[in-house]
């Protein structure tokens, strides 16, 4: 008898839910409630306590650090999952995701030993991080005043995605250069437990109503010397932002595809019901310009997965992340007519998916910006300033 035929007893054990299928499973939890929190301008509350329960906050943290180990294309259709079932929550877990992203990217590719407490923090305590990017982009905003042991910050960051439950703010700010030295960025998380950090109520908008993207006032906190993760020249490209750039906005559309795809769904569910000689090429169009997101989406996935950020894959990166919101926009207009005055009502969906999408406009780098990079890029001209 061979090992090949040999009876055996064992019963057949079914392999675990993937990241998507366990998304799918909770996201149609989370639809159940995004049309309340949308009308109410809620945070998605709730929806993150049941992410943190699932343990999709340290999904992207290696599994080596005590994470789920996923790469940038499972985090791609785990928030596209999401997305479909709630805009809001997809894209406020996007913000999380790649502030997560990025130090595992460094830590894996790089070797960078210094990322890797935060890490295994986020994988133990299911920390929330909150991206300040709305404030913080390459140019950085806020002022660093030197004082003994550190240094005291004082800003206002905009679009914090999560800020209402948020533990660590990953943020920047400026110091001053003395005696003629250039001025520095200087990067560091602070607490929300910081009695110099404050929420402040001001997220009240045309879409992703539920994403708590709140302005963050920090009013003196003092970072230590040893709490500034990275320094680096004001007003310029960074090879570590080459990392972020590459990384994050395929993270943050991927949010926006997931949207994209529930739009058009509900709008040709709505067709479908009157259907008109006028209705089948408006249709037809609008899955083409699906299509069109989907491809550029994959396309920036197909970048990352070289593993070398530079300045060529942030350009390719900017391009996807142009015509990726080109195309999701167009479905947003497309889905709004082909679906007739149903689409009007906040009951049929549409118009929901609608305001959310146009969100995808504002992430940088924004469409002039990015046609300036890209050209510049195309003429052998320096980028180094073009944001």
């Amino acid at each position: 008898m061979t090992l090949v035929d040999a009876p055996t007893t064992a019963k057949h054990i079914a392999a675990p839910p993937t990241l998507v299928e366990r998304a799918e499973a909770l996201g149609a939890v989370f639809a159940d409630r995004a049309q309340r929190l949308d009308e109410e301008d809620a945070f998605v509350a709730q929806n993150y306590a049941d992410l943190k329960e699932a343990g999709f906050l340290e999904a992207a943290v290696p599994a080596e650090l005590g994470g789920g180990g996923a790469d940038i294309p499972e985090l791609s259709l785990m928030l596209r999952t999401f997305a479909r079932h709630c805009g809001s929550t997809a894209l406020a877990l996007a913000m999380h995701t790649h502030l997560v992203a990025v130090p595992a990217w460094r830590w894996r590719h790089q070797g960078v030993a210094a990322v890797e407490p935060l890490l295994r923090r986020v994988a133990a305590e299911r920390l929330v991080l909150v991206a300040t990017g709305g404030s913080d982009w390459v140019g950085g905003s806020g002022e660093a005043v030197r004082v003994e042991g550190g240094y005291r910050i004082n800003a206002r960051k905009i679009f914090s995605s999560g800020s209402p439950v948020g533990d660590l703010l990953m943020a920047s700010a400026i110091l001053k250069g003395e005696d003629g030295a250039p001025d520095e960025v200087l990067h560091f998380a602070v607490p929300f437990a910081s009695p110099q950090v404050k929420r402040l109520d001001t997220w009240h908008t045309l879409g992703m109503r539920a994403t708590g993207s709140h302005d963050v006032l920090i009013d003196g906190h003092v970072v230590p010397e040893a709490g500034v993760a990275l320094r680096r020249p004001a007003g310029q490209w960074h090879p570590f932002w080459h990392i972020v750039a590459t990384t994050a906005i395929p993270l943050i559309y991927s949010a926006y595809l997931g949207v994209a795809e529930a739009t058009r769904d509900a709008a040709v569910a709505l067709a479908r019901l009157r259907p008109t000689p006028h209705t089948i090429p408006l249709v037809g169009r609008m899955d083409t310009e699906l299509m069109g997101a989907r491809l550029a989406l994959q396309g920036m996935l197909d970048v990352v997965a070289e593993n070398a950020p530079s300045a060529d894959t942030v350009n390719r990166v900017m391009m996807g992340r142009t015509l990726c919101a080109r195309h999701a926009l167009a479905v947003a207009d497309l889905a709004m007519e082909a679906a007739g005055g149903a689409a009007f009502y906040r009951k049929n969906g549409v118009e929901r998916r609608f305001r959310d999408l146009q969100g995808a406009r504002y992430h940088p780098m924004q469409q002039g910006p990015q046609a300036e990079y890209a050209g510049r890029m195309a003429l052998g001209m320096g980028v180094e300033r073009v944001f």
